[in-house]
């Protein structure tokens, strides 16, 4: 069996899964009506392509995700401060930040863990530049900017040697 066709089975497991899950009732029904529905979804409207390069490395990966859980727990308790502090809301502000990322796919991953630790939020992404505009909470200070892109560097390494060994083999 193909890894496009394990692929497309396991999409489909999927949206029969959100299916059932939506309606609330674990079911034969649920799950043959979901299965039906997810079908009809795929063959009417099917996802474009994306292309994959490079391989999955276990340790780097587990590091992200240890890393981002840190980050956003740490985040997390920052804007809990926020909130109670007498001095008011912090400055807040957009940064651009430049993205050494190749793949498309591992790009938008790179948005979503940014987008998951609080006080972050990426506005766009420009793949032609490889450039990221990210909404920070606070950046009141050089060492608070400064922070928002340490984060930011160390995640993108992160996924680089976790999704694409090519490029660090080549560096």
């Amino acid at each position: 069996m193909t890894r496009a066709r394990l692929v497309r089975i396991g999409v489909l497991i999927w949206l029969a899964i959100v299916y059932t899950a939506l309606w609330g009732n674990i079911s034969i029904a649920n799950l043959l009506a979901g299965l039906v529905i997810g079908a009809l979804i795929m063959a009417l409207l099917p996802l474009p392509r994306v292309p994959v390069r490079g391989g999955l490395h276990l340790l780097p990966l587990l590091e992200l995700i240890l890393v981002s859980a840190y980050y956003a727990i740490e985040s997390s308790l920052q804007i809990a401060w926020f909130s109670v502090r007498r001095s008011g809301a912090p400055i807040s502000g957009v940064l651009r930040v430049r993205l050494a990322i190749e793949s498309d796919l591992v790009l938008v991953l790179c948005a979503d863990v940014l987008n998951l630790i609080p006080g972050t939020m990426v506005l766009e992404l420009d793949r032609a530049s490889g450039e990221a505009w990210v909404h920070v909470l606070d950046v009141g200070s050089e060492e608070a900017v400064e922070q928002f892109y340490y984060i930011t560097r160390r995640i993108e390494g992160l996924l680089i040697r976790s999704f694409e060994p090519r490029l660090q083999e080549a560096s």
